[in-house]
């Protein structure tokens, strides 16, 4: 069963890897943390801070799928509206009194 790490302690670790130049392999070992997973967080970490001094926002996949789900369903809202305004211009544009 795996443990769950909170985010305390993982923010933690990255800085130790990051900010105080501890080697990863040596954290992993030490805090019982697979070195898979703490490479994938120190990577993401400097993605996110690269991305933030070039002024831009780092998603994760997870993030960017549902932030495409969102704007998906926006599109369809705006057609429907679209759809309804054409429809009512027809109708009005028929009839004029």
């Amino acid at each position: 069963m795996r443990k769950r790490i909170d985010e305390k302690l993982k923010q933690h670790l990255i800085k130790l890897v990051v900010e105080e130049g501890k080697k990863q392999t040596e954290v992993s070992r030490e805090m019982d943390v697979p070195l898979s997973t703490l490479r994938r967080w120190v990577s993401t970490y400097r993605k996110k801070a690269a991305a933030e001094l070039d002024g831009e926002d780092y998603l994760t996949p997870t993030e960017q799928l549902k932030q495409q789900r969102v704007l998906e369903k926006e599109i369809q809202e705006l057609k429907e509206e679209n759809e309804i305004l054409k429809k009512a211009m027809h109708i009005f544009s028929k009839n004029p009194q």
